[in-house]
């Protein structure tokens, strides 16, 4: 009978592969380092080959030592694949699900989203990681998270998708800035604009310089921004105008904010939330009915697919009212009465 490498011995080789340190590997493991040495040891023992070249200064995979932590990779996913399989056959939503999601959607709708989730599907055991929309794709490639929370339009391959809603971009600005006159926003009035975005790496950046009828970034460009936050700060302080979208308009623009926000008058002005995975993940199913959870979540925030853009009311009380929904606390969603756009609107 041939000897088989454990479980245990392919997650230390695909630790150490993906941090070429000894230290850190080991603590990705929650194992000690003397363990995961002695772990690639006896792997490289068993296989009668070196995966690894020690110096004092750095630690390499030789090309051999690549190439398996390749393949262990795809065996641990397959692994993992075949448990959730059987557990989602007896209940689903029930284990452990690895949710990536991009900074830009996780705070404004996750927070409605988990208690709905909590009180449908107790036993679900969910495990989110905020990071940009390149890392959570390599990461759900790679078998580290499950499924992932992003916004399109963004290249991501042969991945599975499922549409949650669409997003529509307004723009914000002071009450006294020359654009609030408007109850919207023609884009091609923003070409003079001095204008807030996120710095490179934020596909919201690539978004609103769709929406703008931008090329890229322009002399107007006078700030750079890591969070939504910070770009309403710097509107607020009268440095300039930015665009967000409408799941953030109620969590970043208060009512003592002096802000206002505008639709703009073209298509492009929007990006669809989307739910992707793999589609060789036996977990289809269990993923579809997440997907369906954060759609219901969303809904007072969200355009439905197919559903015509607003462009004169407010993007989540208007939605809500139309279609017969009550917000969970309707104090906290209702715009205060100066920001209605037709009038404002945030």
């Amino acid at each position: 009978m041939i000897i088989l490498p454990t479980p245990r011995q392919l997650r230390y080789l695909c630790a150490l592969a993906d941090h070429l340190h000894f230290g850190r590997a080991a603590a990705a493991c929650a194992v000690t380092q003397s363990t995961l040495s002695a772990g690639i040891q006896e792997l490289e023992a068993m296989l009668g080959v070196t995966l690894v070249e020690r110096t004092k200064r750095r630690v390499m995979l030789t090309p051999l030592g690549r190439e398996l932590a390749l393949r262990a990779r795809q065996l641990l996913r397959d692994s993992e694949d075949m448990v959730a399989l059987a557990r989602s056959l007896g209940e689903p939503l029930a284990g452990e699900l690895r949710l990536g999601v991009i900074p830009t959607i996780g705070p404004y709708l996750l927070p409605p989203a988990l208690p709905l989730i909590r009180a449908r599907h107790p036993r679900l055991r969910l495990y989110l990681r905020e990071e940009p929309t390149a890392e959570l794709i390599e990461g759900l490639e790679a078998g580290r998270l499950d499924c992932i929370l992003i916004a399109l339009p963004y290249e991501i391959g042969d991945l599975a998708r499922m549409p949650i809603g669409k997003d529509d971009l307004f723009l914000v600005c002071p009450a006294s800035h020359p654009l609030a006159a408007a109850a919207a926003v023609p884009p091609g009035s923003l070409a003079e604009a001095a204008m807030l975005l996120l710095e490179d790496g934020h596909c919201l950046r690539r978004h609103a310089l769709e929406a703008c009828e931008l090329s890229g970034p322009g002399r107007h460009e006078v700030f750079q921004g890591t969070s939504l936050k910070t770009l309403v700060a710097m509107v607020a302080g009268g440095l300039g105008v930015t665009l967000l979208p409408a799941i953030a308009l109620l969590s970043e623009i208060g009512d003592e904010s002096g802000l206002v926000a505008r639709p703009l008058l073209t298509p492009a002005a929007t990006r669809e939330i989307a739910l992707a995975w793999r589609k060789s993940s036996p977990r289809a199913a269990e993923f579809r009915l997440f997907g369906e959870l954060l759609r219901e979540a969303g809904r007072p925030m969200l355009r439905e697919d197919g559903e015509e853009r607003d462009e004169r009311g407010d993007p989540t009380a208007s939605r809500a009212a139309a279609r017969g929904d009550r917000p969970a606390d309707p104090a906290a969603r209702r715009p205060a009465p100066g920001n209605r756009p037709g009038a404002l609107h945030g």
